[in-house]
């Protein structure tokens, strides 16, 4: 459709879209005594049906002008919802806090290529808006950007509020150097500027970037770009880089970063985690020196469960946000969670506050004032790409700070305590106690250590099962990741198929993925204890009930790479499925034992190789 067109289907709707109570009526600034303002309340603020002229809306970023206006961008996706096609930069407006909006308007037109990644950024000593952008070359498709991709970088300001923006400019020749020569992708997130320490006013955002050589990519890079002079100049600040082996596998590829200034004037970096070898759902680092460089190389962090999608973090009194999908198997369950330690820990998924259980996707945080909240998210039905919500909410709409989780102990070596979930009781077992599992919400879960990931060797894993359920998945040990393509290890009943399981998902390389799974005749499902091992050794899988064996050939590869990473007990990784039952005496070694250490294992007698050990016959603290 022409631009000319466009705008003037844009131009008829004003009215409509300056009134529209979308999913939430709101009334103008001022109408309620803040008291009396709801704790929580959304709108539709994005959508093709809504916003003629575009099929898609994606890639929100937020921020809150000196004024007290917020602009709430996102890419107009003119063809179809590709990320390579005619995508144009929009914005809309808000001056009464996000209560209502003002129409559609285009900032950074694509005229058939992609104009996106918005990375906007308040000067608060001048009150200028700037905004970083990525362009590359448009496709008339739905397809990705050929490789290598020619994305590079531009800026735009506003010096009058968000009304008008100036032409862009290139800002290739400071900050991107010939070896970022494949992707580039400014944001897409807000950036901030330093408050603290003698690099305050400092502007900074992030970018991510590859490196080509001419036949493949050969590196990835995080880094944060920063400009000491209100967004004249710009220079290439902290930069870490991963680099990518022969065969497409590289350790972490941490991109799409968001920043946080923490009370210390540290610089938190949160990135979202794609496909790297080590495990953890999202990568994290520090600057401590205002973006000049990295403290340490970014870290994964295996206990933030949240797909592979860009986040936004924000600090809210004692508290740091984050927001993201809870998730870890696909985009949806927008969570906002909370750090208290600066970052160092987060939120676990039943601690967090659940915007919505649809899908949902991107996303962006900005403070409507000292006590509000706004959330810019992708959100849908049907898909997370349907529309962007903008929600309003205040600390009393978070969950509050929870005290520590009752705990059962690990006796494997240097094991730390496992956290006894949702009210998981005790119950006679095998040998002394075990714990029993209501189907709704208790579990067992492991905080991560490196002798959790199996990899690519032999292991064995034994436990005590007792369950009476006809119906639904009934998940015994979950290790590893979910969904169809990420490396695990599981044991479940499946009494609807009359049948007890276990499968593994193994990774080699960057994209063989193989799955082997073997299941007994019988649900086993009497109410009855019943011992189940699954043992990899051998070249074999094979699962052993009561002691009676049944073998399928293994599949070579790792079991416990690549980003999503979990132990659990009594519950599917995204929480999807409870035991309705009681577990006892978990335990698992990475070697294969044999036949007669596995007798042996159930006398305590094998303790070589032992990286689990739950006896479950102790709950330490109280819910």
């Amino acid at each position: 459709m022409p631009s000319s067109l466009r705008a003037r289907l844009r131009s008829t709707l004003t009215a409509v879209l300056t009134a529209a109570a979308l999913l939430t009526p709101a009334g103008p600034a001022g109408a309620q005594p803040a008291t009396d303002l709801p704790e929580f309340e959304q709108q539709v603020l994005f959508k093709a049906s809504q916003d003629p002229g575009y099929a898609c809306f994606r890639i929100p970023a937020i921020v809150r002008t000196t004024a007290g206006t917020l602009l709430a961008f996102a890419e107009g996706r003119v063809l179809n919802c590709g990320d390579a096609a005619d995508i144009d930069i929009v914005l809309k407006r808000s001056t009464d806090g996000g209560r209502t909006w003002g129409p559609l308007q285009v900032v950074n037109e694509g005229a058939g290529d992609t104009h996106g990644n918005p990375a906007p950024v308040v000067d608060r000593r001048t009150g200028r808006i700037l905004l970083a952008e990525t362009y590359n070359t448009g496709r008339t498709d739905a397809g990705n950007c050929s490789v290598p991709c020619d994305r590079t970088p531009h800026l735009q300001y506003s010096d009058d509020d968000g009304r008008t923006w100036s032409e862009p400019r290139d800002l290739s020749g400071e900050i991107l150097p010939g070896h970022w020569n494949s992707w580039y992708a400014t944001g897409p997130v807000h950036g901030i500027q330093l408050s603290r320490g003698k690099h305050a006013g400092r502007l900074v955002f992030g970018v991510n970037t590859e490196t080509w050589d001419g036949s493949r990519v050969t590196a990835n890079h995080a880094a944060l770009i920063v400009s000491d002079d209100g967004g004249d100049t710009w220079r290439i600040g902290a930069t870490d880089s991963w680099p990518i082996a022969q065969d497409g596998t590289f350790r972490q590829k941490p991109s799409e970063v968001t920043l946080t200034e923490r009370a210390d004037g540290a610089l938190l970096v949160s990135g979202r985690e794609q496909d790297g070898t080590d495990p953890g759902h999202r990568s994290q680092t520090l600057s401590r020196d205002g973006g000049d460089s990295f403290a340490t190389p970014f870290r994964g962090l295996p206990d933030l469960y949240t797909p592979q999608v860009q986040g936004a973090t924000l600090r809210l009194g004692d508290r740091l946000l984050l927001s993201a999908p809870a998730d870890p198997d696909r985009r949806r369950t927008m969570m906002v969670r909370s750090s208290y330690d600066g970052g160092r820990t987060w939120d676990s998924v039943d601690r967090g506050t659940v915007v919505t259980t649809d899908w949902s996707g991107y996303s962006d945080m900005a403070a409507v004032d000292a006590s509000t909240v706004g959330l810019l998210y992708e959100g849908g039905a049907v898909d997370a790409r349907d529309e962007i919500r903008f929600a309003r909410f205040t600390e009393d709409w978070l969950e509050p700070r929870r005290g520590a989780d009752p705990t059962t102990r690990d006796v494997a070596p240097g094991a730390r305590p496992a956290a006894v979930l949702g009210g998981a009781g005790r119950t006679a077992g095998v040998r002394g106690g075990a714990l029993s599992f209501d189907g709704a919400d208790d579990a067992v879960r492991l905080p991560y250590r490196s002798r959790l990931a199996l990899a690519d060797g032999d292991f064995t894993a034994s436990l005590f099962f007792r369950y009476t359920a006809t119906t639904g998945e009934q998940p015994f040990l979950w290790m590893g990741g979910i969904g169809n393509s990420q490396p695990q290890v599981w044991l479940r009943g499946e009494p609807a198929s009359d049948r007890v399981r276990a499968l593994i998902t193994t990774r080699s390389g960057a994209t063989t993925v193989r799955t082997a799974s073997v299941s007994t005749a019988g649900a086993h499902n009497d109410g009855r204890w019943h011992h189940l091992v699954l043992r990899r050794g051998g070249g074999n899988l094979t699962l052993f009930l009561d002691g009676t064996p049944v073998s399928t050939p293994d599949v070579p590869g790792s079991v416990s790479r690549n980003s999503p990473f979990g132990v659990h007990i009594g519950q599917r990784m995204d929480s999807r499925a409870f035991l309705t039952g009681a577990i006892d005496d978990v335990r698992v070694w990475n070697r294969a034992l044999t036949d007669g250490e596995l007798t042996a294992a159930t006398k305590d007698a094998a303790t070589r190789g032992t990286v689990l050990w739950l006896p479950m016959d102790q709950v330490s603290g109280s819910h």
